[in-house]
C-alpha cells in the first residue's frame, strides 16, 4: 500500500503565488501591447526615418523575447529586462517629443496623439507591474 502525502501551502503563501502569476501576466501582456504599437506605428517610422523604422523592429522583437521569457519561467533578470526595456522606449517617446530626434522633428509638441498616448500608458503600467513582480518574486524568495 502505497502511503499518499501532501503540502499544503499556507494561504498566504497561495494569494502570494496567485499575485505573482497575475503580475506576471500584466507583464507579458504589457510586452505584447508594445510590440502591437509599434507594429502599427512602424510602417510611417519606416518611411520618416529608417533607423526609427529598425529600432522599432528591435523593440517589437525584444518585446516578444521578453514575453515569452516572462510567460513561462520566473526570471529575476527577465523582469528586470522588460521594465529596462519599456523605460527605454518610453524615455525615446519622450524625447521624440521634446527635442526630437536626428532627423525626425515632425512629433516635437505632438503629444496628443492617439497611439502616442497608448504608448506612454502602456509603458508606464508595464514598468509598474514588471517592478511590483520582481518585489513579490524577492519576497516570496525571503
Amino acid at each position: 500500500m502505497q502511503t499518499i502525502t501532501h503540502t499544503t501551502a499556507t494561504s498566504s503563501q497561495a494569494i502570494s503565488t496567485n499575485s505573482h502569476s497575475v503580475h506576471r501576466g500584466a507583464v507579458v501582456v504589457g510586452l505584447l501591447a508594445i510590440a502591437l504599437i509599434h507594429v502599427l506605428d512602424l510602417p510611417g517610422k519606416w518611411e520618416e526615418t529608417r533607423y526609427l523604422g529598425v529600432g522599432y523592429v528591435l523593440v517589437i522583437a525584444a518585446s516578444l523575447v521578453l514575453a515569452e521569457l516572462n510567460a513561462n519561467r520566473v526570471r529575476t533578470w527577465s523582469l528586470y529586462a522588460s521594465a529596462a526595456l519599456s523605460i527605454a522606449v518610453l524615455a525615446g517617446f519622450v524625447i521624440n517629443r521634446t527635442v526630437g530626434m536626428p532627423g525626425a522633428n515632425e512629433d516635437i509638441g505632438n503629444w496628443g496623439e492617439p497611439l502616442g498616448l497608448a504608448s506612454l500608458f502602456v509603458e508606464v503600467i508595464t514598468v509598474w507591474v514588471t517592478l511590483r513582480a520582481v518585489q513579490m518574486l524577492r519576497q516570496s524568495q525571503s
